[in-house]
């Protein structure tokens, strides 16, 4: 049987025999890679439930039904798996990492703005931390800030009310404590966008620091994100 080469698809072959079959299954690959969903693209294994039109990465070390599919896209169509290999260039949002990714070549990947041929290119990244205060005069959002990265900015918004003797707090870190925001609000709802004049590198993972003003925390809950570009390597 051939198929078209892009998507896999399979066509009809002249003078055969239930035609619906075949148009059918290609009916099912195209309603699953539409707007392509991916359930996750971490997973080697077939799930034992999977639903109609769900639609995995799969992961190096692929498994069972999935043996020998690494760098393809499974679809569950029919009452059994059906595959397509990802190309260079494709998109897909991926469910259990909450993000747009792209493909790479070789696997999928978050927030890929940019590429090039060998695989290299640029990833735009929000990272979402609910932080839980801790009493004290300062509360630090272990490793926030990830290493080999450009930040623009870090958001917030207070998920439940921060507690305690202080009268606002500041956002930043150890060198700098307001560099994201200083007089900020602890009641639930409030929120914050605190940029810099110029992004800024940071070499290594840093922690991001709350400093308690004119008093201590005594606890309360934040919904951080930390806005960052990284930039990945070239292909061997």
């Amino acid at each position: 049987m051939v198929n078209t080469p892009h998507f896999d698809l399979p066509l009809i072959s002249p003078s055969q025999a239930q035609k619906h079959v075949t148009v059918n299954d290609a009916l099912s690959r195209v309603d699953a890679l539409m707007q392509l969903r991916l359930v996750s693209a971490t997973t080697s294994t077939p799930p034992t439930t999977p639903q109609e039109g769900d639609a995995y990465g799969v992961a190096s070390g692929a498994v069972n039904e999935w043996a020998g599919q690494e760098g393809s896209i499974a679809i569950f169509a029919n009452g059994g798996w059906a595959f397509v290999p990802a190309t260079l260039g494709m998109r897909a949002y991926i469910a259990d990492e909450n993000g747009w990714a792209g493909f790479d070549g070789s696997q999928w990947t978050i927030g890929l703005q940019t590429l090039t041929p060998n695989g290299a290119g640029m990833q735009a990244r929000a990272i979402e931390i609910d932080h839980v205060i801790s009493a004290g005069t300062t509360s630090a959002v272990s490793y926030a800030l990830p290493g080999q990265s450009v930040v623009y900015g870090v958001t917030g918004r207070v998920i439940s009310a921060i507690s305690g003797t202080l009268s606002g707090f500041s956002i930043g870190v150890a060198s700098s404590t307001n560099r994201y925001g200083s007089g900020l609000s602890g009641a639930q709802g409030a929120w914050l966008r605190g940029l810099t004049g110029t992004p800024i590198t940071y070499y290594a993972p840093e922690d991001l620091v709350l400093t308690a003003e004119g008093g201590d925390f005594a606890g309360g809950t934040i919904r951080l994100v930390i806005h960052a570009a990284q930039f990945s390597l070239p292909s061997e």
